[in-house]
């Protein structure tokens, strides 16, 4: 097993030439370092005519963003690229390629995507990618069917479960969703102009009473295998093309978990587009957010009952009245966690671009104020509304 050494550019390079797969590999000659996330290095590997061609990733054994105070296993590198393997051989059009892993180095070699622009940054300029939020929804019904009770059989989904167990990533999640907003906890971060805000979400016994189920269902409910964070900075995008990346906190657990997070950053981009755009542009792009969610819900519903329908091992899961009362239950969850998102982006200590990038204070309060109160909204609303029409209509009346 190769022995852990954090990575300089000159080993990213080395190492790219050895396990890239490239028939030209002497070609690669420089290395640049591009990780802006909390826990990774991430160097994109040039040609001799400076045309990338191969990314290395490589895990840190501590929350980057924080130091070596917050220590992390380099176990989440194997999670990671398996996680994605698998998602790869269920979904690969829309699915990073991982080429080699190295679980002494905790290193992935990972296909380039430089046609590719992060999704999130698209969304900040009011670009509009027709094919996006279907083919998001895609992914997820491919990849949360095929790894889930209605396609395995129970003994290997039961030894699924086990082999990617992730406690340690898990444990950030459960944190940062389901306890520091809603506690003083010293890793919270908003504006002091939201305290107000803030001691209403903790004092709302109603929310908080919604929020444990939504933690206890987090905690206990293994149904498929998740991404784990599938938010609008871990998708690629291109003109008729799609790809999800950076799975390093895939796990077993509840399918709505991974449906909400997605529909939750496309909802933080629609309170914040009024401080990113002009007035008209704003306007337009909202209502293109909001028809982003019920392209999304709507083709990872529809493709997963059809797969369910279809496909399904599992006889007594495959009666059609119980698959489609089960995708009602997704809905709930959905709702849920996409309001959980809301509310961890803005009160905990993970914030967004889509926010932080707004340069007037006051249009970013009062983005932020938006997004606590939409969250809050959805959270308690989420066991009464029975669809997407319904919620797209509630996300409306709450401005």
């Amino acid at each position: 097993m190769s022995q852990y050494r954090t990575f300089t550019a000159a080993d990213a390079v080395e190492y790219a030439q050895r396990f890239g797969g490239l028939s030209d590999a002497a070609s690669l000659v420089r290395a640049e370092e591009i990780g802006d996330g909390n826990l990774n290095l991430v160097f994109k590997i040039f040609d001799h005519d400076d045309n990338s061609r191969i990314v290395v990733k490589q895990a840190l054994p501590y929350v980057r963003c924080v130091g070596e105070s917050w220590p992390l296993t380099l176990e989440r590198a194997r999670l990671e690229a398996e996680t994605l393997v698998e998602h790869y051989r269920h979904c690969p059009q829309h699915t990073v390629k991982v080429l080699h892993y190295d679980a002494g180095l905790a290193v992935m070699v990972l296909e380039d995507l430089s046609s590719h622009r992060i999704w999130r940054g698209e969304l900040l300029q009011g670009r509009h990618y027709p094919q996006a939020a279907r083919q998001l929804g895609e992914y997820l019904a491919q990849t949360l069917f095929h790894t889930s009770d209605f396609h395995l059989h129970p003994h290997e989904k039961k030894a699924r479960v086990i082999r990617f167990t992730n406690p340690e990533m898990c444990e950030i999640t459960e944190d940062l969703f389901f306890t520091d907003p809603y506690e003083g906890h010293p890793r919270n971060r908003y504006p002091e102009q939201l305290a107000a805000d803030v001691a209403a979400l903790r004092s709302d016994t109603r929310l908080r009473n919604e929020v444990a189920g939504l933690k206890h269902r987090f905690l206990s409910h293994a149904e498929a295998h998740l991404h784990g964070d599938i938010h609008s900075g871990s998708v690629f995008v291109a003109e008729g093309s799609l790809k999800a990346i950076d799975a390093e906190f895939g796990f077993f657990g509840p399918v709505g978990f991974d449906v909400g997070t997605a529909l939750g950053n496309l909802l933080l981009n629609y309170c914040a587009l009024p401080g990113l755009l002009a007035t008209r542009e704003a306007a337009d792009g909202r209502e293109q957010r909001l028809q982003d969610a019920r392209t999304l819900w709507l083709a990872f519903a529809e493709r997963f009952q059809a797969l369910a329908t279809e496909k399904s091992r599992d006889r007594a899961l495959a009666w059609p009245d119980y698959i489609g009362s089960w995708l009602k239950k997704v809905f709930a969850d959905t709702i849920g966690y996409c309001g959980s998102e809301l509310i961890r982006r803005t009160v905990g200590m993970s914030h967004v671009a889509d926010l932080e990038n707004i340069k007037d204070e006051a249009m970013r309060i009062e983005a932020i104020r938006h997004a606590i109160s939409l969250g809050k909204t959805l959270i308690v609303a989420a066991p009464h509304i029975d669809n997407i029409d319904t919620l797209i209509a509630r996300i409306r009346q709450n401005g």
